[in-house]
């Protein structure tokens, strides 16, 4: 047999109190008697009872529960940014339920309606490349956070970083390291951070007098396998380069091992420098140069963002900064 469910009424006889009162203790509504109050925690605690959140929570209009619509779950800059938003959520009586958008948008737009459909208090939208009219109407029907590219009349509702800037000064320092010949491996190509660093790199190009050769930009899609196969593009169409910038730290590995696999070295013969900074980029052979986005930093904003959101209370967002992580895949050339 189940062991006899413990209910309010149980507390209430144990405390010898009201329960309106162990009602009262338990939402946090209004004050309480504090001798009552420690007779009410006291007996929740000896009879092992655990309040209903979920119930409690739908007795005052909401369900506790935060929408998390993510792309491609597993990538470690999403993966990392869904960490900050739980680490966010601690301690807030608020839980998380996520759906993995996958880059795809109608599949990201059915997880939304998912997560509406369950009665989620807000949702936090982490990239994606979702139009900017549906975004508005999402908006509209919930409170909404995104962690993605800056959107106009979003005002302190998104967290994002600069990536045509960061992309620039990338391009940059290979220019400064004396290179010319720079090739680019984009991210998916109608993906709004991926056009943004594309864009970041041809003016970077066009700023110090260097013609942006489009033949030397390979259409990528942001993970290892699109590496590889942009060095045997290139290399099999004979294009001559010296350094690559590419949208993501995964491409740079895919694209590393394909220079291996071709006797090529780095960075004593070609370049290498990333965007995100994962984890594993500090210890890869040789460490790789990167753009660090603070993933961490922006689930966790947005997070505490949100529930302050549906509190009403007072909140800004912070200015988040992409910064370049000098290693050693990245060497000077003689100017020519």
């Amino acid at each position: 047999m189940e062991p006899k469910k413990v209910t309010i009424q149980d507390i209430a006889e144990k405390a010898n109190v009201s329960k309106s009162t162990v009602s009262r203790v338990i939402n946090n509504s209004t004050p309480v008697n504090e001798r009552k109050k420690k007779a009410v925690l006291s007996a929740m605690k000896t009879m092992n009872f655990q309040p209903n959140v979920f119930a409690r929570g739908l007795a005052g209009g909401f369900s506790m529960t935060l929408g998390i619509v993510t792309q491609n779950i597993g990538s470690p800059f999403f993966d990392t940014v869904t960490q900050g938003i739980i680490h966010s959520l601690v301690g807030t009586s608020y839980s998380p339920i996520f759906v993995d958008g996958q880059w795809d948008r109608e599949t990201a737009r059915s997880g939304i309606n998912t997560l509406l459909g369950r009665q989620v208090d807000g949702l936090i939208i982490v990239g994606g490349n979702m139009s900017k009219e549906l975004m508005d109407k999402i908006k509209e029907k919930t409170p909404c956070i995104f962690v993605g590219p800056e959107l106009e009349n979003w005002d302190n509702q998104c967290v994002f970083i600069d990536n045509f800037d960061a992309a620039y000064k990338a391009t940059k320092f290979l220019i400064d390291a004396g290179h010319r010949d720079i090739a680019h491996i984009t991210g998916i190509p109608d993906q709004p951070d991926s056009i943004s660093r594309l864009k970041g790199y041809q003016q970077a190009l066009a700023d110090n007098n260097i013609r942006y050769a489009e033949e030397l930009a390979y259409e990528g899609n942001f993970d290892a396998p699109s590496g590889v196969l942009a060095i045997e593009s290139l290399l099999m169409r004979g294009k001559s380069f010296t350094a690559i910038f590419a949208a993501n730290d995964m491409t740079a590995y895919g694209a590393r091992l394909g220079l291996h696999r071709r006797g090529i070295r780095v960075p004593e013969d070609v370049s290498i420098i990333g965007f995100d900074d994962q984890a594993e980029s500090a210890f890869v052979t040789p460490p790789l140069t990167t753009v660090r986005q603070p993933a961490f930093e922006m689930g966790h904003a947005a997070g505490s963002a949100l529930v302050k959101l549906l509190k009403n209370e007072p909140y800004d967002l912070p200015v988040l900064k992409a910064e370049l992580q000098v290693r050693e895949s990245v060497a000077k050339i003689r100017a020519r």
